[in-house]
């Protein structure tokens, strides 16, 4: 079992990324988590959009 751990401040950057790597993935996901966080930093309001992917990979 391996996992894969993404972090993106950005959704649309989070969901091109998991698409890419599913795509190219040989092997079967098992789980997919996911997480928004959110916290200020001055004036800004910065957002953390982040995933994990639990999978198996094919032996060959």
């Amino acid at each position: 079992m391996k996992v894969k751990l993404f972090d993106f401040e950005d959704e649309i950057d989070l969901e091109n990324e998991m698409n890419e790597f599913l795509d190219e993935l040989e092997g079967e996901v098992i789980d997919i988590k996911y997480q928004i966080n959110s916290f200020a930093q001055g004036e800004d309001q910065i957002y953390s959009f982040s995933a994990m992917i639990i999978y198996y990979l094919n032996k060959k």
